[in-house]
């Protein structure tokens, strides 16, 4: 006969979760809560004055074509970093399973980009393709091709693309070759035997069974373009040239820090924390419906 196991009144529990609590009421609840009083305020350049105006500093950022520049040009931002990182890194770790020899040294060499923090992922793609010394531009202008990212807006964004994605490539390598090696080597081997070759084991086999990977890493690859990649902008091209470059969280820093236009800018940040939750309900809601666990 099995006894059941009581357990009286302790505060050992709370004390175990008291931490993260506090890091959450700190770090997260407290400042949202300021941006959103923020974003009814109008105050002056110099905090000397404010005054409560309610609604009027979203009413002036939806009739801001500025705003909606910068929002399309996040979602597309946002659309390629992700498709660009989840894509290779997916090649990477496909390419990993396979080998036999070294394979330690080679997932290490992998995963080292993401110990990089984002400024310095910035700034190194910056030097290497420095319109005057960059090894990349030499290079591009070896084969008749005149780069410039800090006067062509197309440039500037391929570059901060490119460097936001190689900086997420070691992150989602990670899941993926773990969800892999996850994966029963029976069913794969069955298959070989029946015929089937590495591409359609693959299609068949594999990416199917790392649907639930795969959307973990949607989910999580979206807030990293709306949020994390501010650094590598800020380092890059600091918006620029002109606007080509500003996505969302940096027009927040921008309008907030550099224009002093606080109230715009906690409303921009309260704006950009609904559309990441709303994409984020979006994926569970919808796509998640596609995963097979």
């Amino acid at each position: 006969m099995l006894k059941r196991v009581h357990f009286g009144p302790s505060v050992l529990p709370y004390l175990l979760v008291a931490p993260q609590i506090i890091i959450t009421v700190v770090f997260f609840l407290w400042p949202a809560s300021q941006a959103l009083f923020q974003s009814f305020l109008l105050q002056d350049a110099f905090g000397l004055s404010t005054k409560f105006v309610g609604l009027a500093n979203f009413k002036a950022l939806l009739s801001d074509t500025l705003y909606f520049d910068a929002f399309s040009r996040t979602l597309m931002f946002s659309f390629l970093v992700a498709l660009v990182s989840m894509s290779l890194a997916l090649l990477l770790a496909a390419m990993a399973d396979q080998v036999i020899k070294a394979r330690m040294a080679y997932q290490t060499l992998l995963i080292w980009p993401y110990a990089v923090a984002p400024v310095l992922a910035g700034a190194l793609w910056m030097f290497i393709f420095d319109p005057t010394l960059g090894i990349g531009t030499y290079m591009l202008r070896g084969v008749g091709y005149e780069w410039n990212f800090r006067l062509n807006g197309t440039e500037a964004m391929t570059l901060v693309i490119a460097a936001s994605s190689w900086k997420q490539i070691s992150y989602n390598f990670l899941f993926f070759l773990a969800g892999m090696h996850a994966i029963p080597r029976s069913l794969i081997e069955a298959a070989a035997i029946d015929g089937a070759g590495p591409a359609r084991r693959f299609a068949t086999i594999v990416f199917p069974l790392l649907s639930p990977t795969t959307f973990f890493l949607l989910v999580v690859n979206i807030v990293y373009a709306f949020f994390d990649t501010f650094g590598i902008i800020h380092a890059v091209t600091s918006g620029g040239p002109g606007k080509d470059t500003e996505i969302l969280v940096y027009k927040v820093f921008s309008d907030g820090f550099i224009g002093l236009d606080l109230g715009s800018s906690a409303a921009q940040s309260v704006i950009l924390m609904a559309i990441v939750i709303t994409l984020t309900v979006i994926q569970f809601r919808y796509v998640e419906k596609r995963v097979a666990y």
